[in-house]
């Protein structure tokens, strides 16, 4: 794969590189004394030197011959360097900040690239926004690599988007400079059924020579990984079981340990290493999704490596499965995650290998970030006025609108479990007493009334459903930030707060809100397609933080209860999901009634 990422690539400066590493021309940048954690061979050197020219590497060792008159020599005095960090799977919109303020927020961290895939933005401005987004992340020193949207929706039938993507566009978007594969293919009932529409986007990148990521949601291990990973997938993020994680290593596929904001699976993932001997190259970490409040109390990447660490995985190890194991992954090893001769020179500065705090970051050889801070500024972006209007309902929303007619007065309904922390629903019945003809919430059994309104195209459809384990004793919360399709989502305890909250969202442009007794108590406003703000990730941590104190106030106390609400609507996850259309048993993948 040609890689566009580097500032030279390498047939245009091998001569210079070969010069300066036999010293008969000087390097721009020595960095000396360091001590070199060497993924290659899982050990680390001492006292070692790295000549810099061109923004690669030259040569690793003794670089005493590499320095001239004007070289910039950086003496690291014992620190531990290692290579850049690669985050292998990230949805930059769930940041709720466009991609230049996540690059600031992220590279102090160690972060140098990211394996991108927007289709959140996708879902609901197309091709078009996700051009916005490259275009934000241009102007940043972050290598943001695109991995293209492969479900748009994520399963055809089952929700309404503002947008569609099939083989023909999936084909398209692999002639972008920026492009080095596919996105999360979700739709694997569709690769495990041989469909026409899930091979031709999966057959698009094939043929491209491109790197397919999956979505592989299920406990099952046997006959339908292997035929999905068969099909051409080569990495998986939703394990979610020690077993899961190990047996797609075992069968050739990058497994990718996840701990987001979120998606605390890396205490289970992990014992696919620790509790057997197995070697770890095909081990990745990463964070999938990230709010700006975590990115700046925890970090990014160097956390989920404090994690793995944390877990009982040796801080080499951990610094592999975000570095070389991840370039391997998308087969771009011969430029990024390794400090060796001829590789871009993308690196971080650790104080130690216990607390693994970050102190310098380079880019290209160039410094970009020092103790936790940027060193490097960048052009301001500004999006699109037609992405920040994508609120299109369709019809007035009042609280008659949430009425559920009760066909008598005791009705078994299916509602939705959620799990904190974890992605994965389970299916339950409840019994509901009907009031005044009606279905309402029950928050005495934590049954809260759900509902999921196409916003994209005025159809005016929605869904109706119930949900439980958000604990919310009185209020409501809404968002539009709800996968894949982003469509606006309502939860409460009454009507009347939850029309409260849905408008609140269509009046500001989309974002996150909760209310209680008539009165908003805190919004989180994401006009730009209702998934991100343009403010920075402090701003944007103030504006959380106090949604999260109106989360405990009307009785939710679940860690980031938004992310897990968010994936109430996801059809490609089991058990139980609500779609704009519908419930859908994600078992099966049929709509179901809400009644039992």
């Amino acid at each position: 794969m040609i890689n566009t990422f580097c500032k030279k690539p390498l047939w245009e400066v091998s001569q210079t590189l070969a010069a300066v590493a036999g010293g008969s021309v000087p390097a721009e940048t020595v960095i000396t004394n360091a001590r070199l954690v060497n993924v290659c061979t899982h050990e680390i050197q001492e006292d070692i030197s790295v000549a810099i020219a061109c923004g690669r590497i030259a040569l690793v060792g003794d670089a005493s011959h590499c320095v001239g008159p004007d070289t910039m020599v950086i003496d690291v005095k014992g620190q531990y360097l290692a290579p850049g960090f690669l985050d292998g799977h990230i949805h930059v919109e769930s940041s709720m900040m466009g991609a230049g303020e996540y690059a600031r927020s992220v590279i102090p961290h160690g972060t140098v690239g990211i394996y991108m895939d927007p289709h959140e933005i996708c879902n609901v401005l197309g091709l078009e926004g996700v051009k916005c987004l490259l275009e934000d992340a241009a102007r940043t020193p972050l290598k943001a690599m695109l991995t293209t949207p492969s479900c748009v929706p994520a399963v055809p039938g089952f929700e309404d988007t503002g947008s569609f993507i099939g083989p023909d566009e999936a084909a398209e978007t692999m002639n972008w400079k920026e492009c080095v594969g596919l996105g999360e293919m979700m739709n694997f009932p569709g690769i495990l059924g041989s469909s026409d529409h899930a091979h031709g986007i999966t057959g698009a990148t094939l043929k491209a020579g491109k790197i397919i990521t999956g979505h592989y949601s299920l406990p099952e291990t046997g006959k339908g990984l292997n035929a999905y990973i068969a099909s051409g997938v080569r990495c998986c993020h939703e394990s979610t079981r020690a077993e899961d994680a190990l047996a797609k290593m075992r069968l050739g596929m990058y497994a990718m340990f996840r701990e987001g904001s979120a998606w605390h699976d890396l205490k289970e993932v992990a014992k696919s290493i620790t509790k057997h001997q197995v070697d770890s190259r095909f081990a990745i970490l990463i964070s999938d999704d990230t709010h700006p409040h975590t990115l700046l109390s925890q970090g990014h990447l160097d956390h989920i490596v404090r994690r793995a660490v944390e877990e009982g995985i040796d801080a080499i190890t951990a610094i592999q499965m975000v570095t070389i194991n991840c370039a391997q992954c998308f087969q771009m090893d011969h430029d990024f995650g390794s400090i060796a001769p001829g590789k871009c020179a993308d690196m971080v500065l650790l104080d130690n290998l216990e607390s693994l705090k970050i102190t310098k970051v380079w880019i290209d050889g160039e410094k970009v970030a020092e103790n936790g801070s940027m060193t490097k500024e960048f052009a301001p972006y500004t999006y699109p006025e037609w992405a920040t209007h994508s609120m299109h309902i369709g019809k007035a929303i009042t609280k008659e609108t949430f009425e559920i007619p009760a066909a008598s007065d005791q009705v078994t309904v299916r509602a939705i479990e959620v799990i904190p922390a974890k992605v994965g629903s389970y299916e339950r019945h409840v019994t509901l007493t009907a009031r005044n003809g009606h279905l309402e919430s029950d928050p005495s059994q934590d049954v809260l009334k759900t509902v999921v309104f196409e916003r994209h195209h005025e159809t005016g459809t929605c869904g109706f459903g119930f949900v439980k384990g958000f604990g919310i004793t009185c209020g409501a919360m809404a968002s539009t930030v709800a996968h894949d399709a982003h469509n606006l989502l309502v939860i409460g305890t009454n009507d009347e707060d939850m029309a409260l909250a849905a408008n609140t969202l269509i009046q500001c442009g989309g974002g996150m809100t909760a209310v209680q007794n008539g009165k908003v108590l805190g919004t989180v406003p994401l006009p730009i397609a209702g998934l991100m703000n343009d403010k920075s990730a402090e701003e944007m941590s103030s504006l959380v933080e106090n949604l999260e104190e109106s989360w405990k106030q009307i009785g939710c106390s679940m860690p980031s209860p938004f992310m897990t609400m968010a994936l109430i609507p996801l059809a490609c996850l089991p058990e139980l999901r609500l779609t704009n259309r519908g419930l859908v048993d994600c078992t099966t993948f049929q709509f179901v009634p809400l009644e039992v």
